[in-house]
C-alpha cells in the first residue's frame, strides 16, 4: 500500500509571491533536496509551481516529483518511488542540460544512479537508502541566472 503525502496547512498566498520569492524558494528546495530533508523541498517547489511563469510549470513539476521520490525511498516506500521515477525524468527532459542554475543533466543522472537498485528490485525486496550517495541538486549558478 503506497504512502499519501498530504499537503501541510499552510499560509501560502500565490497572490503575494513575486519573482523574488520564488527565488528564494526554489534555493531553498534545492537546499533541502540536498540535506535529504525531501518533504520540505517539495513544500518549496510546490510554491513555485502553484505560482510560475508558465513556461517552467513542467521544470517545477519535475522537482516536486523528484522529491517525492526520493522521500518514498527514504522512507522505504519503493512502489512509490518507482511510480514517480519516469515522471521526474519526462519532465525534467525538456529543461536540459541546465535551468534556472540546477544542472538538470546531473541531477536525472544522480537520480538515476540513486534508484537504479529500487528499479531492479524484485518484488518485496528491501533496498537501503544509503543517505551518502543520494543525489544533490546544488547551484551551478545563482538562481535566475540559469537558461
Amino acid at each position: 500500500m503506497s504512502e499519501r503525502i498530504e499537503p501541510e496547512q499552510q499560509d501560502f498566498e500565490p497572490e503575494g509571491f513575486d519573482a523574488q520569492a520564488g527565488e528564494l524558494a526554489l534555493a531553498r528546495g534545492v537546499r533541502l533536496f540536498d540535506e535529504g530533508d525531501y518533504h520540505a523541498a517539495h513544500e518549496e517547489f510546490e510554491k513555485c509551481w502553484l505560482k510560475n511563469e508558465a513556461a517552467d510549470a513542467d521544470f517545477f513539476k519535475g522537482l516536486i516529483q523528484a522529491a517525492i521520490c526520493m522521500h518514498h525511498f527514504q522512507r522505504a516506500n519503493l512502489d512509490g518511488a518507482r511510480k514517480l521515477y519516469s515522471g521526474h525524468r519526462r519532465l525534467l527532459g525538456e529543461y536540459l542540460p541546465e535551468h534556472r542554475g540546477i544542472d538538470v543533466a546531473a541531477l536525472v543522472a544522480a537520480m538515476q544512479a540513486a534508484l537504479r537498485p529500487v528499479l531492479r528490485a524484485a518484488a518485496g525486496e528491501a533496498v537501503e537508502f544509503d543517505a551518502a550517495s543520494r543525489p544533490r541538486m546544488g547551484s551551478s549558478s545563482p538562481p535566475g541566472q540559469g537558461s
